[in-house]
């Protein structure tokens, strides 16, 4: 069911409705053979990057499509409700294009930053460590100064596309403490950088998430992004973003699955009726509608803040948690209104389910939100 949408202009509307065509042609088509198989759909990112998907919140001076934050979140839960993993590594590629674009020197902008918001090289977002996920102050991966450049050494995990990327926004430590953390713009086929065989992950199949082994790499010095030091602030002004963009995919997946609940409570009878004229299912429908609108609703409120130049750290906290939560309750719901045939792999409900447990952990667990959202609210 397409959602009526209420966007700001008539250029929007016209994105959106090229949006909703290639997702339902190019994503909607192949997802389910990939998800099975577990397969990597090689050449989707192309059509993307060549539709103009993958730089959309960015100037166009830069080669970006110069949109409001409020129409690419749309654009990317249009893309999540038809495979959420596309989806996902969409906003990811935005979030790692970030660093560059707000801190990089105008020379470095110059020499990437069009190729990226392209698509024609990938991003990958390298924060996390195996005892650094939450607590990014942990960071243990080191990046020793040399003469001409950095030798990078150390492990990152949990890495969207990684092993794909053309390149990564790489958080290294080049100094002891919590501000001795810095932002690197680095290649992906650097000589000493290996990965991890791909998690098996409950969903997402098919983006692979991997660790990537640093074995002393080297990288000239311009790809530092900022300055030394300068780390923990690029990464967490990057993940307000990310985070609306998790919430726009959330609400994407929940729109998915509230579409094929209520179009099966449709063409289902029980007792010769429709089981949507059951009082108990569509109290429970409307209830997964209510959650759906909600969830739309907050991540919207954050990202017109954004587009206002306002204060959004808090909204994006709470766009994620609520859009992920009401995820997670709607796709469990739409497997309890197709009953046994949700259970199976015969109807794509148990597989939104599986990913939308995900989201409540990645660009910060639902219970880091909860602790920003807090720390707000006592200043």
């Amino acid at each position: 069911m397409a959602v009526d949408r209420m966007l700001p202009t008539q250029e929007a509307e016209d994105l959106m409705a090229l949006t909703r065509e290639l997702a339902e042609k190019e994503l909607g088509k192949r997802v389910e053979a990939h998800e099975a198989e577990e397969s990597y759909p090689e050449g989707l990112f192309d059509v993307l990057g060549r539709s103009g998907l993958l730089g959309l919140p960015y100037p166009e001076e830069h080669g970006g499509g110069g949109q409001p934050y409020e129409v690419y979140l749309q654009v990317l839960e249009e893309l999540a409700s038809q495979w959420a993993a596309v989806a996902v590594a969409t906003s990811v590629h935005t979030l790692a294009c970030h660093p560059l674009y707000a801190f990089g020197t105008p020379a470095q902008q110059e020499r990437w930053l069009p190729r990226m918001l392209a698509g024609e090289l990938l991003g990958g977002y390298s924060l996390s460590e195996a005892q650094a996920g939450s607590d990014a102050a942990a960071l243990s991966c080191k990046a020793e100064r040399l003469p001409d450049g950095y030798r990078i050494t150390g492990t990152k995990a949990w890495i969207t596309h990684g092993g794909k990327a053309d390149f990564y926004a790489l958080f290294a430590r080049t100094a002891p403490g919590s501000r001795g953390i810095s932002c690197f713009l680095a290649p992906g086929t650097a000589e000493g950088l290996s990965f991890g065989r791909p998690e098996r992950k409950m969903g997402l199949h098919a983006v692979p998430t991997t660790s990537a082994m640093w074995d002393g790499a080297v990288i000239d010095a311009d790809r530092l992004i900022g300055a030394e030091g300068q780390g923990l602030e690029i990464a967490f002004s990057a993940l307000d973003c990310g985070r609306l963009g998790i919430a726009a995919c959330a609400t994407g997946l929940a729109q998915a699955a509230l579409d094929t609940a209520v179009a099966y409570a449709n063409e289902r009878t029980t007792f010769g009726r429709k089981i949507v004229d059951h009082q108990g299912l569509g109290f429970l429908l409307a209830d997964m509608a209510a959650a759906v609108d909600s969830a739309r609703a907050t991540y919207l409120d954050a990202a017109r803040r954004r587009d206002l130049g306002r204060p959004f750290s808090r909204q994006a906290s709470v766009a994620k948690l609520v859009a992920t939560d009401a995820a997670m309750k709607v796709t469990t719901d739409a497997v309890q209104v197709l009953g046994g045939y949700g259970y199976t792999r015969d109807f794509p409900v148990e597989r939104y389910m599986r990913e939308a447990k995900i989201m409540q952990i990645f660009e910060g667990t639902n219970q880091i939100q909860r602790l920003v959202i807090s720390r707000h609210l006592a200043r």
